[in-house]
């Protein structure tokens, strides 16, 4: 079992909302009113992580492993929501989330396979270390770019545990694991050419729902998230760069061979299909 020594690992590097986030050197003349918007919007959707769970645990009856890992992710992406909350109650209470704009984005998602979830999920975490890190250089206030510096590295230890648990499932799984990781794989790495950001929480999950079935289009501002990466982190080519870069080289990794482009990739899917 995985979890066991996830549990360890990450409460050798938990931090402490109390004690590791400078609340003492908030400065007001550093935060805009645009700046503090933006970190209620960035609340409410790491709010989203629980349907994510509620999902994860449906669909993966039959892994308990995997089910009992949940605890931990669950509970660290609730506190990435949480500090958020805490940082405006503290400094903008004006701007606090109500538990109304919070319920919002609690929806049911459509089942679907569990691998090609877990692989959109682990895309997911290294996305938005990406995006966090960019979200902590664009912010001047110094509390709240130590907080996105804090939630980035925990998102970016999700990923990492995702992975653990996608090679276990090659161990277990063989081609068939593999074909949904490829398969997945392609559309992260191609990004770009899907005109809109490719994160979990902007994919639509519900058909029933449709069009409000995004968790971003339950959110009090709905066109928030392509306006914070364009005009306001300003989340260029060059960072999705990196994003499609850290997304090839843990595939390569996983599969044993060097894929440079997303193109390489969508090869050896082809490949795989034939298998």
């Amino acid at each position: 079992m995985l979890y066991p020594e996830l549990f360890h690992a990450f409460e050798e590097v938990r931090w402490s909302m109390q004690t590791d986030v400078p609340w003492a050197l908030f400065d007001a003349s550093r935060l805009s009113d645009e700046q503090a918007q933006t970190i209620k919007m960035n609340a409410i959707t790491e709010w989203a992580a629980l349907p994510a769970t509620e999902m994860f645990l449906r669909d993966n009856r039959e892994d308990s492993d995997f089910s009992a890992f949940m605890s931990i992710w669950f509970y660290e992406e609730q506190k990435h929501a949480l500090v958020l909350m805490e940082y405006l109650r503290r400094f903008r209470p004006d701007l606090v989330p109500s538990e109304t704009e919070l319920h919002a984005v609690r929806f049911e998602f459509d089942p679907a396979p569990a691998l090609e979830t877990l692989m959109l999920h682990f895309c997911g975490e290294i996305r938005l270390n990406h995006w966090y890190r960019r979200a902590g250089e664009w912010h001047t206030e110094p509390v709240i770019r130590r907080i996105y510096d804090l939630i980035a590295r925990d998102e970016a230890r999700h990923g990492g545990a995702y992975l653990r648990f996608m090679k276990r499932a090659i161990e277990r799984g063989g081609v068939e694991a593999k074909r949904a990781f490829a398969r997945i794989g392609v559309l992260m790495a191609s990004a770009h050419r899907a005109g809109k950001p490719m994160h979990p929480t902007n994919l639509h999950v519900n058909k029933g729902l449709f069009p409000r079935d995004t968790v971003q289009s339950r959110l009090p501002d709905p066109d928030w998230l392509q306006r914070w990466l364009d005009d306001q982190i300003q989340f260029d080519d060059t960072w999705e760069q990196r994003v499609r870069a850290m997304i090839l080289r843990n595939l390569s990794s996983l599969f044993g061979r060097r894929f440079e482009t997303a193109q390489e990739l969508n090869r050896f899917r082809k490949e795989l299909a034939l298998a």
